[in-house]
């Protein structure tokens, strides 16, 4: 039986960097960093009257430079839908995604959908979902829903605590403990539905030891990663997110143990005492290759 994940290919996301696309120093140094995807913020990172020239900067730059990792394309919500503009200058360059602000129903998704078929978009181009109001939670589960077939693009949900604080005047506290319960329940929303899921950003980028202990959380509520505001939240990301020698050793355990012939046919297995089922194998398989692929990023730098 084919789980909801099994049509989602592994991918790295531990670090996610959102950069204003109209900030041109701030893209010349894209290349030199060691994130393992970057947002080029076309929404909230770009004042109004700015909207146009960022579009216009973003397009030169991703048809001339493209980033290692994943580029993604957050654009902008208009009267009806989402900005057109935006979607158009994403089909001019074709990044490997575009990140939907302010998602609260499956009906946004959708729309994204009917105009990207409209227009003869790749298939490769994948669809990242911000949940970030109080309506967006509550119908997260409905939104993911749509990511469990193949032909929906829907890949990934992110989480942004700054809309839905202001939204609902809940305090930002230490530990964010009374916004955990709204991060788990985007989080089981998404792995019902064999998404990812991205914790939200921590704006104050100087307190470092804030930060790690802010991605250790995400890290144990079991998000993939996290967005991140300033290059150097990167390192800290890519360490807490990042694969346990521990977890590997026994991911490849597993591997091995199912791989043998004896056990080729068997649903459960004996190892080393424990009761392994085979769906801790396809967990097994998902870590290891994202082991190899930390491992890849690593030798590119």
């Amino acid at each position: 039986m084919m789980r909801p994940a099994d049509h989602h290919p592994v991918r790295l996301r531990r670090s996610v960097l959102s950069v204003p696309a109209d900030n041109r120093r701030a893209l010349a140094k894209i290349n030199d960093l060691a994130m393992d995807a970057v947002i080029f913020d076309l929404e909230d990172a770009v004042a109004l009257e700015r909207k146009a020239e960022a579009r216009d900067t973003l397009v030169r730059h991703l048809s001339a430079c493209r980033p290692d990792g994943e580029a993604i394309i957050r654009i902008n919500v208009a009267e009806r839908g989402f900005d057109e503009r935006d979607l158009a200058a994403v089909l001019a360059v074709k990044p490997d995604a575009i990140l939907l602000p302010k998602v609260e129903e499956p009906a946004a998704i959708r729309s994204a959908l009917d105009w990207l078929s409209k227009n003869d978009a790749p298939d490769s181009l994948r669809l990242w979902a911000m949940i970030e109001t109080p309506r967006g939670v509550i119908n997260a589960p409905a939104i993911a829903e749509i990511g469990r077939s193949s032909a929906a693009r829907l890949d990934c949900l992110v989480v942004g605590l700054n809309d839905l604080r202001k939204e609902t005047g809940v305090a930002d506290l230490p530990g964010r403990p009374y916004l955990s319960h709204w991060l788990m329940q985007v989080l089981l929303a998404a792995r019902a539905s064999g998404l990812d899921a991205i914790d939200a950003v921590f704006n104050d980028f100087r307190n470092v030891k804030a930060l790690e202990a802010e991605c250790r959380q995400g890290r144990d509520m079991g998000f993939d990663g996290k967005m991140l505001i300033h290059p150097a939240q990167i390192e800290a990301a890519n360490h807490s997110f990042g694969i346990d020698e521990s977890a590997l050793e026994e991911a490849r355990a597993i591997m091995q143990a199912f791989g043998l012939p004896e056990n080729a046919d068997k649903g459960v297995i004996n190892l080393g005492g424990r009761m392994v089922e085979r769906l801790h194998l396809h967990e097994a398989q998902r870590l290891a290759a994202k082991a190899d692929l930390i491992e890849k990023r690593k030798a590119k730098s």
